[in-house]
């Protein structure tokens, strides 16, 4: 069984085919998603769609390119949200895009902040979304680790060496999607081969980067076939070792899901 640990299943790409797409994700052998939150306000769709699927869990957070939307979101608020609802196993997904010039750092920063402080307290897995901001997302891992550590996953990785050093070094996981397969992508298959077998996940970011074999295609959990298969070939292990010990990975990351396959 694969777990695709991060897709956005709410996002209108999905609207006309949910049910088939989650039936295909089932077919390929993908027992379980996480469906990712990029704004608090919109959790009560997250919720209805994991009571809709049993095998489809979610998160609560605000993702940074939302970041001045939601400063007025607390850390208590995300606590008191993720504790409710026993189908919420992980906290943003939230961090640092300096990428797109549409939010503020500082605004980013502050959120993120909060995001950490949620995380530390209910030890949910916090979803980092980093891009183009390496050297300030280290720092901020590294000072607020030395806070109280938190567990927490440097999602869809495309980052240099330094930061996925930085990310192992601090306990956290990373989780690598259908960017991995593309041919430019040596480089990030050689970060991958340097990654501890116990701090790897996979995941599609669907409906976004589908991998190599649907290049072009519209991104769907099924997909993350693709990628677990390159990061097998980049381990040199089989397919089937590589799904093994990515499922064991993510039931340990995402600690309060429950196995429902």
């Amino acid at each position: 069984m694969l777990i695709d640990t991060h897709c956005h299943l709410d996002f209108a790409d999905f609207e006309e085919e949910r049910d088939e797409l989650v039936a295909r994700a089932h077919s390929a052998g993908v027992g379980q998603m996480v469906t990712i939150s990029t704004r608090v306000r919109k959790l009560p769709a997250l919720l209805a769609l994991t009571e809709r699927y049993q095998s489809v869990f979610c998160s609560v957070g605000t993702h940074p390119n939302n970041a001045a939307d939601e400063l007025d979101v607390t850390a208590d608020e995300l606590v008191r949200l993720a504790e409710a609802n026993e189908k919420v196993v992980a906290i943003g997904e939230a961090g640092l895009d300096y990428f797109y010039d549409t939010q503020k750092p500082e605004d980013q920063q502050t959120g993120f902040r909060r995001h950490i402080e949620a995380a530390r307290r209910t030890q949910l897995p916090l979803v980092i979304h980093s891009r183009s901001a390496d050297d300030d997302m280290a720092a901020i891992l590294r000072e607020e680790t030395e806070k109280g550590a938190f567990p927490f996953i440097l999602h869809c990785f495309s980052a240099g060496q330094a930061l996925a050093d930085a990310g192992v070094e601090l306990g956290g996981f990373i989780s690598f999607s259908g960017i991995l397969t593309f041919p430019k992508s040596q480089e990030l298959r050689d970060i991958a081969r340097t990654v501890p077998m116990d701090r790897l996940l996979v995941e599609t970011d669907a409906p976004y980067l589908a991998p190599k074999r649907w290049r072009g295609k519209r991104n769907e959990p099924s997909y993350v076939v693709n990628t677990a298969e390159v990061l097998a070939d980049v381990k040199d292990v089989s397919f089937e070792e590589m799904a093994e010990i990515t499922t064991a990975n993510a039931f340990r990351c995402f600690s309060k899901m429950k196995k429902v396959v």
